[in-house]
């Protein structure tokens, strides 16, 4: 038994010694192979031409009671309904990328956390979907976007992890 309790505590004892470039480094390979293609098309969607050309798809996304008011023509947007739609279409291409590559980690974890939630909220207010609740036996939008938050969390607090610029910038 003192054996298996050894054997048991060194493997536990690797594992706990490699937690701390394991996780991080783990946690953006799940962000890239689940997430960043999501996102990153998402962005795409929302320009026509150019960052600085809103698509009326965009319009629709972001402020879809507005656009069908006025039946998406997108020269009816406010300076502000641009403004929050160039901001988000740069947030949905720069911060997967800042995680993609390990800069500003941290950073961009945060932001990507208030920018799911701010999805989230857009997608409840303005498109009707169902929020969903927790521990109901149900996958909803609520538990999708917990995970994707915890995933977020674990970034921001433990960082890049070792296959990073910020990794490289720190040896400097």
């Amino acid at each position: 038994m003192t054996a298996l309790i050894s054997l048991h505590n060194n493997v536990l004892g690797r594992i706990d010694r490699s937690a701390n470039w394991l996780t991080p480094t783990l946690a953006r390979l799940v962000f890239v192979a689940v997430l960043l293609v999501y996102y990153w098309n998402s962005a795409t969607l929302k320009i026509d031409g150019s960052i600085f050309s809103p698509s009326a798809g965009a319009f629709g996304q972001i402020f879809p009671k507005a656009a069908e008011a006025v039946l998406y023509d997108v020269t009816q947007m406010t300076f502000f309904q641009r403004v929050v739609i160039f901001l988000g279409t740069v947030a949905e291409f720069v911060l997967p990328a800042l995680l993609l590559v390990g800069l500003l980690t941290r950073v961009a974890a945060l932001g990507m956390i208030g920018f799911v939630w701010i999805q989230t909220i857009v997608d409840v207010t303005g498109h009707g979907v169902k929020l969903g609740g927790l521990f109901d036996n149900a996958l909803t939008l609520m538990d999708q976007r917990v995970m994707w938050t915890f995933l977020f969390l674990i970034i921001a607090i433990n960082g890049a992890g070792p296959i990073s610029i910020d990794r490289i910038l720190r040896l400097k």
